[in-house]
């Protein structure tokens, strides 16, 4: 690496993003990008991936091209780019022939440090050979995880793209993710066509999240209480299983003073696209959504992700969950969880499309998943070690295993009482029946059920009156997780396993784990959060709170006059900066951390006239913010009018503009 290059990146570090230094491995992967290596980057999200590839598109010579899997955000994209001074563009089926051959004569002329492209459009000959027209500096694919056919967001359009190194020999690839195991890495790896890249594995921890998970019991009533107790005013996303749900669930909310918007595939493009528009450019908005929501969303105040369903793999749930506290700021991933969640997964398994090796591979997904919801360990440590990676402690302090370690207990016996009610029904009888009928025969219950088919004839009838009806179905549910009982047919009957005999034949201890009682405390501070954005303000001094909270409403203002999320103007973190220096200068102001020479020119003196309207002492109450005049407007975007419907489509065109899926992500009603 020479020093002329070098000077370079930490040059274009400084100048267009307003940081002094790289953080972790971004120094040595850009270096080697930039001295036209492969590499392959595994990075948690929010840990700087994006600058990865930036940075060397703008010290190479050419465009920078980005894969980028939905359409839908690359406006957004752009727009922080070009907020920086970066020459930024993107080419995708919501342009019209105009937009598109306008881009196209840009990027031709060398006018774009970076193009976005979706990788549906890699298909098309058309493209290929106006790249090949081109210099390109290097070629980005961005959630290269989509690659792998047993990933949590397989898309086949990514199969194609080790067209790129073929093609393009001599152009450096980088392919980033935050999520793999070491198997989807290999998979990367080889489905692209890179085997000769430098791996970069950062660590996969993200401290500033808080990990929980509750026994589901009246879950949108647990959730609300969570949001109004926990999260009052923040912004975050709630995953539910189906579309019905996400609906249901974002009505209860508002109707109990929160506000909230459903997200899923069945919403037609126009409300998909205002309610995407109004969560990234509104504070303390919440959205309800499926997995159709979230990907590549680069949202930094995100405060929390609560999930009321069960995801089918541990990648899926912390790709998910990731999209909280981008920031650093304190976040939590809350999950209510409960044995219907468990039935209904091993059913979706069994009835599902693919072949066996795709059920098992489906299965073992699952089986590390509910490992992590009733593991009595520390959840960061299990996640850390199903990625690859050794925990440094064992124990974080900040999960709900950690604040309060849940108690374990010998329930071999309830086990076998269990288990024994699952042979007599079959060996008696030869019926199969679900949990609800077993833990009523336990509990000695002539329901009319019991009664019809004379359960209460068995000489297991009763046995299990020592528990109560929600601890049945807690001992239910981590049988099924340790493998000791199994889920069958469309009905959800259970049924024994392999394993069930060691049990049943007294050669096997069975542990189990009690609810833990809820936390009390919270990363960055101790008690519940009450006051609206605490994570925003939290380490700032007393005095510098309403100098933040007027910079804040300036920032509000200005983003609502240009039509960008707030978070493009600038993130919450460079604001307490300002706040805690109170810069009188714009040479001082070119001293914060986040703020390039670019910003500076276009918001630097709006930033000290606020400042300056505050005088000497911050008053309780801050003036009205006034917008940056001078601040240039970008094309105009409406807040949340209905964008226009793609035109249609044929086989070789993009996806869903507002999804970019060929088809709809799978969702069950």
């Amino acid at each position: 690496m020479s020093v002329t290059t070098e000077s370079a990146a930490q040059q274009t570090l400084h100048r267009v993003f307003g940081y002094e230094a790289f953080r972790g491995e971004q120094g040595a992967v850009i270096d080697h990008v930039v001295d036209g290596g492969d590499a392959v980057v595994l990075m948690p999200t929010g840990g700087g991936k994006s600058l990865c590839y930036q940075i060397p598109a703008l010290v190479r010579p050419g465009t920078g091209v980005v894969i980028s899997p939905l359409i839908a955000l690359m406006q957004d994209q752009v727009d922080a780019l070009r907020a920086l001074g970066v020459r930024a563009g993107f080419m995708n089926s919501t342009q019209d022939f105009d937009e598109r051959r306008s881009m196209e004569a840009q990027f031709l002329a060398g006018e774009l440090d970076v193009l976005y492209l979706a990788p549906e459009r890699l298909r098309l000959d058309s493209t290929l050979s106006l790249l090949a027209r081109g210099e390109i500096s290097v070629f980005a694919i961005d959630e290269a995880h989509c690659v792998a056919q047993w990933g949590h967001d397989f898309r086949p359009d990514y199969l194609a793209l080790s067209v790129l190194g073929e093609r393009w020999p001599g152009v450096p690839r980088i392919a980033l993710t935050a999520t793999a195991t070491d198997a989807t890495h290999q998979e990367i790896t080889q489905r692209l066509g890179m085997p000769e890249a430098r791996h970069f594995v950062a660590s996969f921890d993200r401290p500033n999240i808080q990990y929980r998970i509750v026994g589901k019991s009246d879950p949108k009533k647990q959730l609300l209480t969570f949001l109004k107790e926990e999260h009052a005013g923040d912004a975050g996303i709630v995953y539910c299983l189906s579309r019905n749900s996400t609906e249901k669930t974002a009505e209860y909310l508002c109707r109990n003073g929160i506000e909230a918007v459903p997200y899923h595939a069945g919403l037609d493009a126009s409300t998909r696209a205002a309610h995407q528009s109004r969560f990234l450019r509104e504070e303390g908005l919440v959205v309800v959504a499926t997995i159709a929501f979230g990907m590549g969303i680069d949202k930094p105040d995100v405060r929390f992700v609560a999930h009321l369903d069960l995801p089918k793999s541990v990648e899926g749930y912390y790709q998910e969950t990731g999209r909280a506290g981008r920031d650093g700021a304190p976040s939590t991933a809350w999950m209510a969880y409960g044995l219907q969640d468990v039935v209904q997964q091993r059913k979706l398994i069994q009835g599902g499309e693919g072949d066996e090796a795709f059920r098992r591979r489906a299965a073992s997904h699952l089986d590390s998943m509910l490992a992590l919801c009733e593991t009595v360990q520390c959840r960061r440590a299990q996640l850390l070690t199903y990625f690859g990676q050794e925990p440094g402690e064992q124990t974080c302090g900040n999960c709900d295993t950690c604040l309060s370690p849940p108690e374990t207990w010998d329930g071999t016996v309830v086990a076998q009482k269990l288990l024994s009610t699952v042979v007599r029904l079959k060996r008696e009888r030869n019926q199969k029946f679900g949990a609800g009928q077993i833990i009523d025969i336990l509990l000695g219950r002539r329901t009319a059920k019991v009664i019809q088919f004379d359960h209460d004839q068995l000489s297991v009838f009763g046995i299990g009156e020592e528990l109560a009806e929600a601890e049945w179905r807690g001992v239910v549910r981590q049988l099924l997780a340790q493998g000791l009982l199994a889920v069958e047919g469309e009905y959800g009957t259970l049924v024994l396993t392999e394993e069930s005999g060691s049990v049943l034949g007294r050669e096997r201890e069975v542990l189990l784990r009690k609810e833990p009682k809820r936390p009390t405390t919270r990363s960055g501070g101790s008690g519940e959060r009450k006051a609206k954005s605490a994570a925003a303000v939290a380490d700032l001094p007393a005095e510098a709170v309403p100098v933040f909270e007027a910079l804040r409403a300036w920032r509000g203002a200005t983003a609502k006059e240009l039509g960008l999320p707030a978070y493009v103007i600038f993130h919450d973190a460079t604001l307490r900066e300002i706040a805690a220096l109170r810069p009188a200068t714009l040479a001082e102001l070119g001293g914060v951390s986040g703020l390039g020479e670019k910003k500076l020119a276009t918001y630097g003196e709006g930033v000290l006239e606020v400042l300056a309207g505050l005088g000497d002492t911050a008053p309780d109450a801050a003036p009205e913010p006034q917008p940056q005049a001078s601040a240039p407007k970008p094309e105009p975007r409406p807040e949340a009018s209905p964008a226009p419907m793609p035109p249609a489509r044929t086989p070789v065109q993009d996806a869903d503009p507002e999804f970019g899926w060929d088809e709809e992500p799978p969702e069950f009603d």
